[in-house]
């Protein structure tokens, strides 16, 4: 079976399609600016140059129906017909408490993700707004939503209530929920896999290290504690957003800059985490070049970002009585590899022995700790569309 596999953004559109038979990938691609002048689709069949459309997509049904197009296309389509997509797999950030696994999207999983907008107003909007064009365009393809959030409902509530009024719990459901739950699970079964463990019977903690960055404590294939939490605001210090901080810090910048909560969270969200001490960008890579040339704020940052990290794992190990492997995936964690070094730093107590040798690689899935490391660390890129298509393809075969 092939699965397209569809991730919508406000104004932005990522699919790609997979062949289930071997796993495959057979195309993706980007659209980019929808509903706003100078809409463009970037698609790439694999073994291919990449293929640019620019045309005007004044809405995701739209941009859906260029996607389309472009996979049925003669010269760089992987499609005959539409009948040999057989199932839409949409990543959605949210669904709350309603789900702890991806489900067929009937008309009542929609409606319960509609009342989840409260809870991600950024990113369910657009995710439903796919959701609802693809039904309009392929209405006898099944669709299956895939959520960020339901691979850390397993947490128990000592992970997930906050001290404040339970109140405010019951009435407005105010948790923890985390994110990045597709590719933590993703790299932490890849782990087991990699090491010949049984998922069943393996405690690991994943470090997804991007712009917006999270931890996990993965035991037994399953999350009991996550760094992000009601939002994605809390937890590491990442690109823009400033992580774990004391809330009463919001009261007194509103009262000192004369500002409302809503512009004291805007700049936490986005002027905050490393771009904020640095001054400089929310790129790493800027910041490090920085270092190089003396910058003092740069270094601060760079020491912020791996100490908070290095803080979380420390937790987790205390958590889980210790752990067999620690993972670095996304964008930092992939591709840093002065920032891994820095994070495990003087764990040899611990039993994290980091190989600088085999920790000289970016991108490529491997074990980078040394072969006595009593915990091992692996690099393994992360593959959401993947996680999504897999689980896309084991609901709609359970129907069949």
């Amino acid at each position: 079976m092939k699965v397209l596999v569809i991730n919508c953004g406000s104004s932005s559109l990522k699919y790609q399609v997979l062949d289930m038979e071997d796993e495959s990938l057979l195309a993706k691609g980007l659209v980019e600016r929808i509903g706003i002048p100078g809409s463009i689709l970037c698609h790439e069949k694999t073994g291919m140059e990449k293929y640019n459309l620019e045309a005007p997509m004044a809405d995701h049904k739209d941009a859906i129906s260029h996607v389309l197009d472009a996979l049925l296309d003669k010269d760089h389509g992987v499609l005959k017909s539409m009948d040999e997509i057989g199932a839409v797999g949409h990543r959605v950030v949210h669904a709350g408490e309603k789900y702890a696994y991806s489900v067929l999207l009937s008309q009542d999983v929609i409606d319960a993700l509609t009342e989840c907008t409260d809870l991600a107003p950024l990113h369910n909007p657009p995710n439903l707004l796919g959701i609802s064009a693809c039904k309009e365009l392929m209405p006898d393809t099944f669709m299956v939503g895939v959520f960020d959030t339901a691979f850390h409902q397993t947490m128990e509530p000592e992970s997930y209530i906050y001290a404040i009024p339970y109140e405010y719990y019951e009435k407005y459901k105010i948790r923890r929920y985390g994110f990045h739950g597709t590719s933590h699970k993703y790299v932490a079964e890849r782990a087991a896999a990699i090491l010949g463990k049984p998922v069943d019977d393996f405690k690991v903690i994943t470090c997804h290290l991007g712009n917006g960055a999270s931890i996990t404590a993965v035991k037994n294939g399953k999350s009991i504690n996550t760094s992000m939490g009601f939002t994605p605001l809390e937890g590491l210090v990442m690109g823009t957003r400033s992580g774990d901080l004391d809330p009463a810090i919001l009261q007194f910048i509103a009262e000192k800059e004369n500002m409302d909560v809503f512009k004291v969270t805007n700049i936490l969200n986005k002027k905050s985490g490393i771009y904020g001490i640095s001054g400089i960008s929310n790129d790493l890579r800027d910041i490090e070049k920085a270092v190089l040339e003396g910058n003092d704020r740069a270094l601060i940052a760079v020491k912020v970002f791996a100490h908070r990290v290095k803080s979380y794992i420390g937790s987790y190990m205390a958590e889980m009585n210790g752990v067999d492997a620690i993972v670095f995936t996304a964008g930092i964690g992939e591709n840093d590899i002065g920032m891994r070094a820095q994070i495990l730093e003087n764990m040899e107590n611990l039993g994290v022995e980091l190989d600088l040798e085999l920790n000289n690689i970016r991108g490529i899935e491997t074990v980078i700790s040394k072969p006595d490391s009593k915990v091992k660390v692996l690099l393994i890129p992360t593959n959401e569309e993947l996680m999504i298509a897999r689980d896309t393809n084991r609901i709609v075969s359970e129907l069949k």
